[in-house]
């Protein structure tokens, strides 16, 4: 292939990610993407797809994994079917984006890797929260050590609401965990480097219409590395900051619009040491901080470039340049890893 070929998509699932999501965004990619096929049990849809891009139209997923001129399949389906379906799609010899979670255990990541091996096709899963403006941000702050040794991050995402679909079933692979929580937990994964933390978790059944939780606490614990509190819920009427960072030199707070942080430069405080003798006037030890802030809001560019959008322009560089995956399946199964930990941890 030219490297300047576009890339050949067959949607398989219109629904919510399907259409809302992978099809919104391969149509603004036009240079990159040409969606040529769709697969949905739902003629409406099927229709609709149609109507929006002239592709061919299937009613069965096996039907479009066997279309010749699809390269690249998007596994939108229900999550209780990711693993069936990629590896099917491997196996047809297409390269795969599987919508989020990888899979409902860790046991089907491990084979939808497996398959990706065998096979020589791509696997990457659709971990977009990696290229979301405020993550980045918040990742390059931390980096460049303004704020001293990291000591807690919490990475939050509050809700109050019932849900009653689907996706509040244990039975199709739903719940809070792997629905939503699968963003902040790579998020947090990336931030604590390659380690296995120790892995604390609470699930609880509180608003949902459905058997699966929809309130998780998470803490990620590493030697060496930042405690990670990870909190995603349904059931939180007054809705905390996405981003609280606490470091030795200053800290951060912030939600995905704007992120402020203030730091300072050790050098600039005066020396000290500790002292026995009765403080004057019985007083507390306080000192002035010779504070700097700063702070980014997101800007009309930002969200035009937002991760979908960036993860579907490195998968252009993957599938026609030979660049590594946007998100690796191992990353992803670190994530399912994690999941599996909290299952094991709780029960709901």
């Amino acid at each position: 292939m030219k490297a300047n070929d576009k890339v050949n998509v067959g949607i398989a699932g219109l629904g919510r990610s399907g259409w809302n999501i992978h099809a919104r965004i391969l149509k603004r990619l036009p240079e990159k993407y040409n969606v040529v096929a769709v697969a949905d049990p739902m003629e409406t849809r099927r229709e609709e797809a149609i109507k929006e891009f002239g592709c061919k139209a299937y009613p069965e997923f096996d039907e479009l994994i066997e279309d010749e001129d699809v390269e690249l399949v998007v596994v939108a389906t229900p999550s209780y079917l990711h693993a069936l379906h990629t590896i099917k799609a491997l196996s047809s010899g297409k390269n795969v984006v599987c919508e989020k979670p990888m899979a409902t255990n860790l046991a089907e990541a491990d084979a939808m890797i497996e398959a990706a091996r065998k096979t020589g096709k791509i696997l990457t899963i659709f971990q977009d929260s990696l290229f979301y403006p405020d993550y980045l941000k918040v990742k390059e702050v931390i980096e460049s050590g303004k704020l001293g040794r990291i000591v807690l991050i919490k990475i939050y995402s509050h809700h109050f609401g019932r849900r009653w679909d689907w996706q509040t079933l244990k039975k199709f692979g739903g719940g809070e965990l792997r629905n939503n929580g699968v963003h902040l937990i790579i998020q947090a994964l990336q931030l604590i480097g390659n380690k296995d933390p120790e892995v604390f978790c609470d699930l609880q059944r509180t608003l949902t219409l459905g058997d699966a939780e929809d309130h998780v606490k998470i803490i990620l614990k590493a030697a060496g590395s930042p405690l990670v509190d990870i909190e995603f819920t349904r059931a939180c009427a007054y809705p905390q900051e996405n981003w609280l960072v606490m470091g030795t030199q200053g800290g951060l707070t912030g939600n995905k619009q704007l992120i402020k942080w203030k730091y300072f430069n050790p050098e600039d405080l005066p020396p000290r040491k500790v002292e026995t003798k009765p403080t004057p006037d019985r007083s507390y030890n306080i000192e002035e901080i010779p504070w700097k802030e700063e702070e980014w809001r997101l800007s009309e560019s930002d969200y035009w470039k937002h991760g979908g959008i960036v993860f579907y322009g490195e998968l252009y560089k993957t599938l026609r340049y030979g660049a590594p995956p946007p998100v690796t399946p191992e990353i992803a199964r670190k994530v399912m890893w994690v999941i599996e930990k909290c299952f094991e941890l709780c029960e709901v």
